[in-house]
């Protein structure tokens, strides 16, 4: 971010000169400190960790005890019945609850019946008051009243879950997955952003040699045309001369395009606007002396590749998933707490309730028994994924390993062509040098320089090629190899 602020504020428009402003260069570490800061899918993966870590402290949760505060009001529409006998056969028989009753009253009427007749009293039958609910009801009792309310407290936490003890393994293993992908997201990003700014450093060359091409075709044209006008060269050389120069002209602007074009994508892949003022900095050349490093066997494991850690920990994930399955069959034991206040009435003078408590604290035991099968069908299900994932772990390898002796076979293929072309270079821009002074004087034909011209050319496309095809291949293999550039500069 610091190195980005610092670019903006150069890039920024001048109040006078904007057009005469110079970009600012940048090397390859300056460029990559910046995409990994700017990158969107940089962005995006380190998102996904943050989520994946909130996610693993939500499942930790589940460890501690549960608390939920609750209240209910109940308006009764219609209230429940109560029949206290069981029918007129029941009464008569001494059955149900009148029976009960005449039992248990049986001794206690008899001595006040005594009492009565050693005082001459004489006791005046009772007659109980008509009950409308009881008529309307068949002689059932209304119980309850209209309005009801409640208000508490209950908590619950697992003692004994081992299912929920596996789950929490595999949210660590969620945020383990989440970091690889993130790590995977710099590697690619590093290597886009490698062959980008070796693609701007190709292009610069290509574009400087063919710029040299027109020169050199602008100084022959205008010293044939002197010699022309001097009568000193021939019709046919001046059009030879400015055929030369004319067919420079295209090269020369389709290689400064490609040098726009390769900025633009090299600004891309770094996440940045495309109006800023940057360039690369140095040559392509100032990288030949890396072409030397060649990997041993011991250098080529991938233990670090991102790809294959991916399914490493999505093979540990699975391993869990059918623990996590197979532990769904055994019991669960819970703690329960509540506490609770209740209160009933026919109408909504609070002050006047009478609110009764009730708490209580029990363990819950869950024994699992039958499911239909589902518990045996979703283990099998894992089972069979992680035997998938174990073929697509060999593919992968494979696939892999093709990768890296592709990009060894280039790199020491552009390593022949580069000291081929750099030794063709050298004789090539002798012979230009020695052709041009015999033209100058005479000995050589306008022929025999642009034939010169041309193999000089070819000489510095073909090593500035070499360079390029080596760089690209050996930022590939980096990134098959897991090599994070990250632990490279703290290096």
């Amino acid at each position: 971010m610091i190195i980005l602020a610092s670019l903006m504020a150069l890039a920024a428009p001048q109040a006078d000169s904007v057009q005469a402003q110079k970009p600012t260069e940048i090397t390859l570490e300056q460029a990559l400190q910046i995409a990994l800061s700017e990158n969107i899918s940089v962005q995006v993966a380190d998102k996904e960790i943050e989520r994946a870590q909130y996610a693993k402290k939500g499942s930790y949760a589940s460890l501690f005890p549960k608390i939920d505060a609750s209240a209910s009001i109940q308006r009764t529409i219609k209230k429940q019945v109560m029949y206290m006998g069981g029918g007129d056969d029941d009464d008569e028989n001494g059955g149900g609850m009148s029976g009960m009753m005449s039992g248990v009253l049986a001794p206690v009427m008899d001595y006040i019946n005594q009492l009565a007749k050693a005082t001459n009293t004489t006791l005046v039958p009772y007659t109980a008051p008509a009950s409308t609910s009881s008529n309307d009801n068949g002689g059932g009792i209304e119980v309850g009243r209209l309005n009801s309310f409640s208000a508490g407290v209950s908590a619950s936490m697992p003692i004994i879950n081992f299912q929920l003890w596996e789950s929490l393994k595999l949210s660590g293993q969620d945020v383990e997955l989440a970091v690889e992908k993130a790590r995977s997201s710099r590697l690619e990003m590093v290597t886009q952003v490698k062959q980008a700014y070796y693609q701007v450093l190709f292009a610069k060359e290509a574009a400087r040699v063919y710029k040299e091409v027109y020169e050199n075709a602008l100084a022959n044209k205008e010293k044939i045309q002197l010699r022309h006008e001097a009568q000193k060269a021939s019709d046919l050389e001046l059009a030879r001369a400015l055929t030369t120069l004319a067919n420079a002209i295209p090269n020369m602007y389709d290689s400064e395009n490609a040098v726009t074009l390769a900025l633009w994508q090299l600004k891309a892949v770094m996440g940045v606007d495309l109006d800023l003022q940057v360039d690369t900095k140095g040559e392509l050349h100032d990288y030949a002396e890396e072409m030397t490093i060649l990997y041993g066997e011991n250098e080529l494991s991938l233990e670090n590749n991102s790809a294959m850690r991916q399914l490493e920990l999505q093979a540990a994930q699975l391993a869990s998933a059918v623990k996590t399955n197979k532990y769904a069959n055994l019991p669960t034991l819970s703690l329960g707490f509540a506490y609770q206040y209740s209160a009933m009435a026919n109408d909504y003078d609070f002050s006047n309730y009478r609110w009764t408590p009730y708490s209580y604290v029990g363990l819950s035991l869950n024994i699992p028994i039958f499911a239909g099968g589902q518990r045996h069908h979703a283990i099998k299900t894992a089972q069979i994924q992680a035997e998938e994932l174990d073929i697509q772990k060999l593919e992968t390898e494979r696939r892999l390993r093709i990768s890296i002796r592709q990009n060894l076979n280039t790199m020491e293929t552009a390593m022949r062509s580069f000291d081929a072309a750099d030794a063709a270079l050298e004789a090539s821009r002798k012979s230009y040098d020695i052709t041009l002074a015999s033209y100058e004087i005479g000995g050589s034909t306008l022929t025999d320089l642009n034939d010169a011209q041309l193999a000089l050319t070819q000489a510095q496309l073909t090593a500035g090629q070499s360079i390029f095809n080596y760089l690209t291949a050996k930022a590939s293999l980096e990134g098959a190899l897991g090599n994070d550039f990250l632990e490279e500069s703290n290096e």
